[in-house]
């Protein structure tokens, strides 16, 4: 009987410390990877349920010398081809272990049993809110955002900015006709996704879904973020304009995927708005748990100057829109990016 109930503690023991290891490891992607406070904070509160059935004497039970599981290994487990196969791999890993302590946990508590069965759900929530965020990944690792203008140029100068590595777009549009905007965003979609970059379209929901865009930016006074998923689905991407700190809580309480911080300078693509300057770069830093854009007057003279401020991130107009060689002033401001990156 003592042995019976040994193994039981030590079966009880290693599954409690596999799931919350594979928990701490999909936590540290939804922290630094994808930068979502929400889903940090649930893999967290599950870590810490967890840790309230790890009782000293099922610790005590533990017997690592001795268990032939410690030598056992398999060539998949050895090496991960990239970060989604180590969140996969770990997800995985959770569900089996909490399978395992709720079955065991009918023979030692069934309050525990039962408290595993239902974090066994909420990892399959987490699991599908995980799945959907490849575009999330994406804009996280494209530092440079370009915001277009109403010009004749619109595609070649678009295709340029590609060609000098840009992968994130908004096309902005607020006086064409409709016909006009769905023509031109089809065209964008379409050279965007040609150079794998993403493509989001500003205000207009329908036209995004219309031309399968990647997401879409709203402004303060667009449709809620709400009706927004339930248009685009869950695996797009939204976005929202922010220009003070009330407007960035609004924006976190929606959960943005992403936010704009701005004008940052006076510009004449929100004329009605004063520069907020680099007090609301230090403000964003400081508070905005998701990934955010710099914007506003900012170019390839005074990007040096944002990101000492503490922006990883910007977003421009002008600087690609009216240069005379799009895909040079790109590398020049993504070299800016990398070479800072290098030197921290």
């Amino acid at each position: 009987m003592v042995h019976a109930t040994s193994t039981l503690y030590r079966i009880l023991d290693a599954n409690l410390d596999r799931a919350r290891e594979g928990l701490r490891v999909i936590e540290e992607w939804c922290r630094f990877g994808l930068e979502n406070q929400a889903l940090t904070l649930i893999c967290k509160q599950l870590r810490q349920e967890l840790a309230t059935w790890h009782h000293p004497s099922l610790r005590i039970a533990r017997n690592t010398p001795n268990d032939p599981g410690t030598q056992l290994t398999h060539p998949q487990e050895e090496q991960r081809a990239d970060v989604p196969t180590v969140i996969q791999a770990n997800l995985c890993r959770v569900q089996e272990a909490l399978r395992v302590l709720e079955e065991y946990g009918k023979v030692y508590d069934v309050a525990m049993a039962a408290a595993c069965k239902q974090m066994r759900y909420q990892v399959y929530t987490l699991e599908s809110q995980l799945q959907p965020r490849k575009r999330l990944q994406q804009l996280l690792s494209a530092p440079l955002y370009l915001v277009t203008s109403p010009c004749d140029q619109l595609l070649s100068i678009v295709e340029a900015a590609l060609q000098g590595g840009l992968a994130l777009v908004q096309y902005r549009e607020k006086h064409a006709n409709d016909d006009q905007r769905l023509a031109i965003a089809h065209q964008l979609c379409q050279l965007c996704h040609q150079y794998n970059a993403l493509f989001i379209v500003n205000d207009r929901i329908d036209i995004a879904v219309a031309v399968d865009a990647d997401g879409v930016h709203l402004g303060q006074q667009d449709m809620t973020m709400a009706v927004a998923r339930q248009m685009l689905g869950p695996e797009k991407l939204v976005g929202r304009s922010t220009t003070n700190p009330q407007e960035m809580d609004r924006a976190i309480q929606e959960q943005a995927d992403y936010i704009g911080v701005g004008p940052i300078y006076a510009t004449p693509t929100k004329a009605d708005k004063a520069a907020v300057g680099h007090e609301y770069i230090r403000y964003a830093n400081d508070h905005a748990p998701m990934p955010w854009y710099a914007i506003g007057g900012i170019d390839d003279k005074n990007l040096s100057e944002v990101i000492a401020a503490g922006a990883s991130r910007v977003a421009v107009v002008r600087a690609i829109m009216e240069a005379s060689s799009p895909s040079t002033v790109v590398q020049q401001m993504l070299q800016e990016f990398q070479t800072t990156q290098t030197e921290q």
